[in-house]
């Protein structure tokens, strides 16, 4: 139904965020048990109990403005966990857990600007309790893109960083070694050489004295 009011927009958008909020409560317990870095899977699991909370404050504010939470489908989330999901099936390690942060990532900053949003328009609507609820579910999102900012730059991306180092070293040490025998060549063929050089050097002196 296509909004005819700002008052209608509000509630849009509000079962945008509902539907967000719990196809999250799905990804989320799988994104931790894929990370590999102990406190990225914590993150996870916190933000999971958060999103519980979320969930519960969004049903407050429906109930303020008599509407219920139905026939809305997130497109923006689906898309962003869709991308996670492919990131799990193809890469891991160190790697993984940078990839699933950047995922992560992506969701705070669409819900701090979809919670921005309805805050505000829950205040130009006069509707304060919703203005509140809502409120402090951007504050936590803020929170969350924070922490896990913290966790990539701390460890997570230097990790990957390295990881790909090592994979690079792995490959080179594969190559066929034969600089060492060729060197040895080298050096005998050199010897033998001057051996060979010395060797006429005393013939030569010897004629002389004779």
């Amino acid at each position: 139904m296509a909004a005819k009011s700002l008052q209608e927009l509000f509630v849009e958008e509000l079962r945008d965020a509902y539907d967000g909020e719990n196809r999250l409560t799905k990804a989320l317990p799988k994104m931790a048990r894929a990370a590999e870095h102990p406190e990225l899977r914590t993150a996870f699991t916190d933000h999971l109990r958060e999103t519980e909370r979320q969930i519960t404050r969004l049903e407050q504010v429906f109930r303020s403005v008599g509407e219920k939470p139905r026939g809305k489908k997130c497109e923006g989330i689906v898309g962003i966990v869709e991308e996670g999901n492919s990131a799990m099936e193809e890469l891991e390690g160190a790697v993984l857990d940078a990839a699933l942060i950047a995922g992560a990532q992506r969701v705070e900053h669409y819900e701090i600007a979809a919670y921005g949003t309805l805050a505000y328009f829950a205040g130009l609507l006069g509707n304060d309790q919703a203005k509140d609820l809502l409120g402090q579910t951007l504050d936590e999102e803020k929170a969350a893109d924070r922490k896990l900012n913290d966790i990539a730059k701390s460890r997570v991306n230097r990790d990957a960083l390295m990881s790909a180092g090592i994979d690079e070293m792995a490959e080179a040490n594969e190559m066929p070694r034969r600089g060492n025998r060729a060197t040895g060549t080298s050096r005998n063929g050199a010897r033998r050489s001057g051996t060979k050089t010395a060797r006429r050097s005393r013939t030569s002196s010897r004629g002389r004295r004779r």
